[in-house]
This record gives C-alpha cells, sequence and structure tokens, in this order.
C-alpha cells in the first residue's frame, strides 16, 4: 500500500492510498430537529392513508413526532428494540421516511430501494460525490429535497451539535425529480 505525505496549513500527515476508509459509525446516532422534518409534511398529502415506517426512530424521534401530530400513521424501530433495518422489517408499511446512520449509506439504500416503496432518506449531499448513488439509481429516478442551508443535528452527548449539507434522497416520493427548499415549509421553490 502506498503512502503520500501531505502538508496543509502548517499540519503534515499520511495519506494512504488504495484502502477503504469508512467511520466506526461513533457519531452515527444524531438527531434531526422538527424544522428539518416539516418540509416533508406538504409531500406526504398523497399518502395521507399510507403506514409510515421510521426505521432508525423511537417514540421520541421528531420524525415520529411531527408525523403523529399531523394526522399520519407511523410505526417506528430502532436498533436499540432490536430491530435491526437489515433484517428486520414490519409486518406492515408503505413508504419510508427516516434519518439513517451516515455509515453503511450503500447498503442503506440498496435495501430501501430493494422493497420497491417510496421513501425519503435524509443523507449528506457530499455523498453524491461518491459512485454508490450513482451506480444504485442508475436505472431508478434518484429524487432530491435540497435546502438551502446546511442542516444541524442534535447529538445524544454534552458535545455541540453538528452541521451537514443535506438532503432528503428519495424515489417515488416527490413530484418533481429535484426541489430546493428553505426550511420555511410555506416557501418551497420549484425550479424548473
Amino acid at each position: 500500500m502506498k503512502n503520500l505525505m501531505f502538508r496543509t496549513k502548517g499540519k503534515s500527515g499520511y495519506l494512504m492510498l488504495n484502502k477503504n476508509i469508512i467511520s466506526s459509525g461513533k457519531n452515527d446516532e444524531c438527531y434531526t430537529y422538527k424544522y428539518a422534518v416539516e418540509p416533508l409534511l406538504q409531500f406526504l398529502k398523497p399518502f395521507k392513508d399510507k403506514l409510515i415506517w421510521c426505521p432508525f426512530d423511537d417514540e421520541n424521534s421528531e420524525f415520529v413526532k411531527v408525523f403523529i401530530e399531523n394526522g399520519y400513521n407511523v410505526v417506528f424501530s430502532h436498533i436499540k428494540y432490536g430491530q435491526d433495518f437489515y433484517t428486520y422489517e414490519p409486518k406492515k408499511w408503505d413508504l419510508i421516511i427516516s434519518n439513517p446512520p451516515f455509515t453503511g449509506k450503500r447498503q442503506i439504500f440498496e435495501r430501501a430501494l430493494s422493497f420497491n416503496k417510496p421513501f425519503a432518506l435524509l443523507m449528506t449531499l457530499d455523498w453524491l460525490n461518491d459512485s454508490a448513488p450513482k451506480q444504485l439509481f442508475k436505472y431508478k429516478e434518484l429524487q432530491l429535497l435540497m435546502f438551502e442551508k446546511r442542516m444541524e443535528f442534535k447529538r445524544n452527548s454534552s458535545t455541540k451539535a453538528i452541521t451537514f449539507s443535506s438532503a432528503y434522497y428519495c424515489w417515488n416520493f416527490l413530484p418533481k425529480q429535484i426541489i430546493i427548499s428553505d426550511f420555511n415549509t410555506n416557501q418551497i421553490k420549484l425550479n424548473f
């Protein structure tokens, strides 16, 4: 394996080539604020009588709370209950909406696409630079609900919140392929 020396702003280190670098997932338990869930509501109207599965959520999730407060039927599951997204599936559900861990992205989207049901999964926009979304959505139309500002996520510990430029990666959920929004649900910009 090759190592390359790098230097930036007075710091130096080594960069390894030909090695998969994967996060250990220690920072994956980040929670979505209510303001980042609310923009989905206007797109949920066609799914009013459907059952939403939130597979990375518990009863305290803003997804679960916002959807129930707005009259939607929700089933939730979480690995802490022994309900691993890769092996668990509720008996009945119609679409998936959640904020999955940012590690294991490819496997999460492979599983979501395998159900052949609509979904909206929150993910960092940086993932578009990876080859995985291009491969996974080559024959299925990727839809994106993007935001003009970075999204803040709360953490379980005393550490400060973390921000990412994030979007909902969707399939069979949005009325068009790309929608850019701010966090005020009354002001969605449909760019044609």
